[in-house]
């Protein structure tokens, strides 16, 4: 099947010069807000299709189209009179199909003479080359991209010029966040049923669309209703009258609505939208035409069930289908394995497919865990339970008078599986820190388990050397006073030994008390240093 393996973006929206790799299957797309993965999304199906938004962007052009810097940088030539060409927008699509000849050659940014694949250009039309010179005189009189000057253009690595009819791949988006409404009907649903239509079932249904204004206009009531209007216009030799809209503009693919359960499609909830437009493009039959899904944060709207079973669905029918989904749910991104998913991070694309085969494996089976919130985060703390959250916590509000998180800090508790999440921050070069016990022996669980990151300089692990110290109740109630911790725990203990096991068996009660405590508490020195070496710039 065709698939796209490489698209390279430059100068659209957010990214100047762009590249990403593509997975033959399913590529599941992450990163923090204005990372730029719906651009992506948008601009593989703008090359493919032309459009955007549902019209094509031939009569949509604007400069806000392209990128803020490569605009600043065009518009100041023009002041300090060194003027530079027009910028251009470029979205080079490789291909992986070799029986495309017809779309091989070398005009492409690797000058690869056996590359296959196509470019679609905005970018300035020569033909108004006299009047563009003639403006740039006056530097003072051009704010912005002069975008009435510019075309698009789709050109194979050939050299030939092409329609995107000529392109073998055709993509279907699906977008959960938002409808597009045409003549009242969702633009997508739309565009996903008229595809999946072959040449005789087109021509069936633009026949009974046809016999609808036949039967409209033959109603006794709208005949009495023409008569009227045609009296009224006063036109002796032309009847004005109203009829159903056959005309090539509003054909019957624009003009008929979708329905669900009799509740017109853009009606129904968002998710079940979602997953009924999902389904649909999966299940399309048109199998000689190759097909790229974009999905668009499928969590949106959906419950955990609703999400669950749309992810296995994307799962058992994407056979043949090349899948693009953007998300922020670790559940998603576990689920759909993390041998899928590429980072987005400072315009750069990042892949997790060198994971270790068992902990890919791991996170799929056990995908409650919030992988993506350590991804995502600009810095980690990592703890074994809500005791230890709330304590690290505590400990960073006392010394920064905030939360962690307002630094850009996320604390997350990960049970025993710290070398799983490690794994990803050291392949992505995430600075985390790691709070655990000793659990009795410093030098076999915390040495020796963790010796493959010791020479990783953005992961510290942190955990108190003395054995007789093995978890967090010992060591917090070791380094602060029996008679402090018995007021701020509302207790009465008379030995810190009693303490201790009053706080082993209610875990999460005595780490609130102090969490919510107005008292200065000592924290276990090795708290502290995990939250000072988190907070240092690095």
């Amino acid at each position: 099947m065709s698939y796209i393996s490489e698209i390279n973006i430059t100068n659209y929206k957010c990214f100047r010069d762009f590249s990403l790799k593509l997975n033959a299957g399913l590529n599941v797309l992450v990163g923090d807000n204005e990372a730029g993965k719906s651009t992506v999304l948008e601009a593989a199906h703008l090359a493919l299709t032309g459009m955007l938004n549902g019209k094509y962007l031939r009569n949509e052009l604007t400069s806000y189209f392209f990128n803020n810097e490569a605009e600043q940088e065009y518009l100041n030539s023009l002041a300090n009179k060194t003027a530079l060409a027009p910028p251009k927008i470029t979205i080079e699509v490789f291909l992986s199909d070799d029986s495309l000849d017809i779309f091989k050659g070398d005009l492409n940014s690797k000058k690869d003479k056996t590359a296959i694949g196509f470019s679609f250009h905005i970018e300035f039309d020569d033909t108004y080359k006299a009047e563009y010179e003639e403006l740039i005189k006056t530097p003072d009189l051009v704010k912005t991209i002069p975008i009435e000057y510019y075309k698009t253009t789709l050109i194979t690595f050939a050299r030939e010029s092409i329609t995107t009819r000529s392109i073998p791949l055709k993509s279907v988006v699906i977008d959960s966040t938002s409808s597009r409404l045409q003549n009242g009907s969702d633009v997508y649903i739309s565009k996903i049923i008229r595809d999946d239509l072959d040449s005789k079932e087109t021509v069936a249904l633009a026949q009974s669309y046809r016999k609808l204004k036949e039967t409209f206009m033959g109603d006794y009531a709208i005949v009495q209703l023409n008569r009227k209007i045609s009296t009224n216009a006063g036109l002796s030799e032309k009847a004005v009258e109203i009829s159903v809209d056959l005309s090539a503009k509003n054909s019957w693919d624009n003009a008929l609505m979708t329905y669900v359960a009799d509740i017109p499609f853009h009606q129904i909830g968002k998710g079940e939208q979602c997953l009924i437009k999902t389904h649909l493009a999966l299940a399309q039959k048109k199998s000689q035409n190759s097909s790229l899904v974009l999905i668009e944060e499928p969590e949106n709207h959906l419950s955990h069930t609703k999400l669950n079973q749309l992810i296995k669905t994307i799962q058992d029918k994407c056979e043949g289908k090349q899948i693009l989904i953007t998300t922020h749910s670790s559940f998603v991104a576990n689920k759909l394995n993390l041998s899928h998913l590429t980072l987005l991070n400072n315009r750069v694309a990042m892949k997790l497919s060198d994971l270790k085969p068992d902990t890919q494996v791991f996170f799929e089976k056990l995908a409650g865990f919030e992988t993506l919130r350590m991804v995502l985060a600009k810095k980690a703390i990592l703890v074994e339970g809500p005791s230890d959250e709330l304590i690290v916590q505590k400990a960073f509000l006392q010394k920064f008078n905030c939360l962690p998180i307002e630094k850009g800090i996320d604390v997350i508790s990960v049970g025993l599986s710290f070398k799983r999440f490690l794994e990803i921050a050291q392949l992505i070069n995430k600075p985390v820190a790691v709070v655990t016990d000793n659990d009795g022996d410093f030098k076999e669980n915390i040495t020796k388990k963790y010796t493959e990151f010791s020479s990783c300089t953005s992961i510290k692990i942190c955990a108190d050397s003395d054995n007789q110290q093995n978890t967090l109740e010992p060591q917090f109630a070791h380094v602060n006073p029996l008679a402090s911790l018995n007021t701020i725990l509302g207790r009465s203990e008379s030995s810190t030994n009693e303490l201790v096991a009053w706080m082993i068996k209610n875990k999460t009660t005595w780490a609130l008390s102090v969490f919510g405590s107005t008292d200065e508490v000592v924290m276990p020195e090795y708290i502290n240093d995990a939250v000072d070496w988190i907070s240092d710039e690095k």
